[in-house]
């Protein structure tokens, strides 16, 4: 099943990097991730998932969330990262304003341009040149409904325009792009650039805030380095 954004939205996510696509997932669709994760409890930042077969033909590009990147990537993307949160009142954290700069690979191999390295939750994470982030997208599925009151993620929008950002002018930046509070529905989906500074504060309301994020690429990494996968 192919999934085409409009012209209008399309256009909208290359100028702002990100878009909110509501709706994207049934009810039966919405059951059926919730038991795919249900064993795996969020801790305090997340907890990323590999090998669950019942993720696959989501993920795949002609499936419900794979075809939503495969629309701006095209029918080559694949699943490369899936992170699963959950902010309840006893675990209820804040994220400040960053980028996303690593991405997770099978083995590692001395490539000009990656690096540093480093592991997270077992599993070898590295800093690829930023044209490599800049063609991917993320996709954050709402399994739950996220108001204001329940930690949305913030996003500066355009801010994935310009390239690495300096931890020391991210703020600036944050000021300069403004911020798009990125509230949900369950079933809502968010598509955004991977590369956008974006935080989450803590919850004032804190309830289940189940959501499984997902970074997709579509071209190979060189040197005989490989994605790692979902």
């Amino acid at each position: 099943m192919c999934f085409h954004l409009s012209e209008q939205d399309a256009a909208a996510f290359v100028e702002r990097g990100a878009l909110r696509i509501r709706a994207a997932l049934d009810a039966d669709s919405l059951a059926e991730l919730g038991a795919a994760i249900a064993k795996w409890q969020p801790g305090h930042a997340g907890v990323r998932l590999q090998r669950i077969p019942a993720l696959r033909s989501f993920l795949a590009p002609s499936g419900q969330v794979g075809r939503l990147a495969a629309a701006v990537l095209g029918e080559a993307t694949r699943a490369v990262r899936a992170v699963f949160f959950d902010k309840t009142a006893a675990s209820n954290w804040s994220v400040p304003w960053h980028q996303d700069r690593t991405i997770v690979v099978a083995r590692r191999l001395d490539v000009a341009g990656f690096g540093p390295w480093t592991i997270k939750s077992g599993l070898l994470h590295v800093a690829p040149p930023y044209d490599v982030l800049a063609g991917m997208v993320t996709l954050r599925l709402h399994l739950d409904a996220v108001p204001a009151t329940n930690a949305p993620l913030l996003a500066a929008p355009g801010s994935h325009r310009l390239g690495r950002i300096a931890e020391a002018d991210v703020r600036s930046v944050v000021q300069q792009c403004g911020t798009i509070v990125c509230c949900a529905e369950a079933g809502d989906v968010w598509l955004y650039a991977t590369p956008i500074l974006h935080a989450s504060e803590a919850a004032a309301e804190p309830e289940h805030r189940r959501v499984l994020q997902v970074d997709f690429a579509r071209d190979e990494l060189p040197g005989g380095l490989e994605w790692l996968g979902v």
